[in-house]
């Protein structure tokens, strides 16, 4: 699972690194941003959607893995 951040949409509430931190941190205005290459590791999956899920402006988006 790869996850992505729209800058656009994201409104700075933090759910999503509050949800999931080893995926997921923030700028120095406080958005959210992907950590890494945004893959979520085996066992993280779960917070990822969790995340996803959570996000109040749908900013975060699953993309399909090549």
């Amino acid at each position: 699972m790869k996850v992505r951040i729209d800058p656009e949409r994201c409104q700075g509430h933090g759910r999503c690194y509050d949800l999931a931190p080893a995926l997921f941190g923030e700028d120095d205005e406080g958005y959210g941003t992907v950590l890494g290459d945004g893959v979520a590791a085996e066992g993280a999956e779960h917070d990822a959607r969790l995340a996803v899920a959570n996000c109040p402006e749908r900013a975060i988006d699953v993309l399909k893995e090549a």
